[in-house]
């Protein structure tokens, strides 16, 4: 964390809103085991996640601060948030990695909710968490993933600004490319310069840089770079995820390198199109699918390859909901989304778009620059 990053009520509302849900569904705790739902609910924010060897819990009871149950290095940043029931353990440990600390901790609950669902994981070992089960017979274990996600779906206007800040971050590297692609320069070094220079501008990391080059399109969007040279007709796009203060920013540009081809404008005019379709419907009581069929009517073909057409947005770099035909989340207020429309254009060629926006009661705000409908080209 950092005391800096919140203020005590934001913590305070996110757990009020998430324990009114709970006392409604007959919940009377909710479990974490993962960095994002550990940090939302406590602050707790530490790149100390990337290492596997420690698991780290945290417990909501239905009223009342959260209860962490971390290793014992984390006792003192732990100590820094707004949680002052703090129980250790120690880890890496032969026997004993906190199950018994946790399953104390837990037997004052009749029913704990877990996210279970869609794009939840279970950050502990399995086996120790079948023996915190054995060792509570009567406590039921229940999906919480449905309660969790629509807490932090809606952002606060406290982290919303942090998402703006971000976003304008890379948007202005964005609109700095002239002075950092060229003809003949590697992938790699286009990453590395860009890279670079969000940093420069205020960004505290950039852990997400994905894209491609080649002539009329790319392969996909997910490639890390090669040492390839950007060569006159090249399609160049950058998909970024940095970061400030723990919240991501998610959309990409493309550049075209020395001169486009008719149909590469064709189809960026398309994609910028598609979400301006998206975001001209994006009001409270729309769906995500909804925003999927503004897309697709514009581009004339269904998901292909890519799933869906953008997401949500907050601390992690995709969250829930998924803007897909399948997906009727209702829209509202403060949600942040990403709108991510893709182009097949044959011959294994593709093109993407996506610019970050959050729900207004009216239009909704674009957090990212939005893109000019005609594609830029490096000279």
């Amino acid at each position: 964390m950092s005391e800096a990053d919140f203020a005590v009520t934001e913590f305070e509302d996110r757990a009020d809103r998430a324990q009114r849900l709970m006392r409604e569904q007959g919940f009377d705790a909710l479990l974490f085991t993962t960095e994002a739902e550990v940090r939302y609910f406590t602050g707790f924010r530490t790149l100390f996640w990337q290492s596997p060897a420690r698991p780290w819990f945290c417990i909501l009871p239905r009223t009342g601060k959260p209860i962490a149950v971390i290793p014992q290095i984390g006792a003192h940043l732990m100590a820094s948030t707004w949680v002052d029931d703090i129980r250790t353990f120690a880890a890496p440990h032969p026997t004993d990695e906190g199950v018994r600390l946790l399953s104390n901790a837990l037997k004052p609950y009749a029913v704990v909710g877990m996210p279970m669902g869609r794009e939840s994981s279970l950050r502990m070992p399995l086996m120790d968490f079948e023996r915190v089960k054995v060792t509570l017979p009567g406590t039921e274990f229940r999906n919480a993933s449905a309660l969790v996600q629509s807490v932090r779906h809606i952002k606060s206007e406290a982290e919303i600004a942090i998402h703006r800040e971000i976003c304008q971050i890379a948007s202005r590297s964005f609109e700095s490319a002239a002075n950092l692609f060229h003809e003949g320069q590697s992938l790699k070094s286009a990453f590395r310069r860009f890279k670079i220079d969000v940093l420069e501008r205020g960004a505290d990391d950039v852990p997400y840089l994905v894209g491609g080059a080649g002539p009329g399109g790319y392969g996909d969007v997910i490639s890390p770079p090669t040492d390839a040279p950007l060569q006159a007709g090249d399609v160049l796009m950058l998909d970024t995820g940095a970061v400030k203060n723990g919240y991501f920013c998610d959309f990409d540009r493309n550049f075209a390198i020395g001169h486009a081809s008719d149909p590469v404008r064709q189809a960026h005019r398309k994609l910028v199109e598609a979400v301006y379709a998206a975001a001209a419907i994006a009001r409270p009581g729309k769906t995500c699918a909804d925003l999927f069929a503004a897309m697709t009517d514009v581009l004339g073909q269904a998901d292909g390859d890519v799933g869906r057409m953008g997401h949500g947005l907050g601390i992690q770099l995709t969250e829930t909901p998924s803007l897909t035909a399948f997906d009727t989340t209702v829209l509202q207020e403060r949600m942040v989304l990403t709108l991510e429309p893709g182009l097949d254009l044959g011959d294994g060629k593709m093109m993407v778009h996506e610019e970050n926006i959050v729900i207004r009661g009216g239009a909704p705000e674009f957090l990212s620059t939005p893109a000019d409908p005609e594609i830029p080209v490096i000279q």
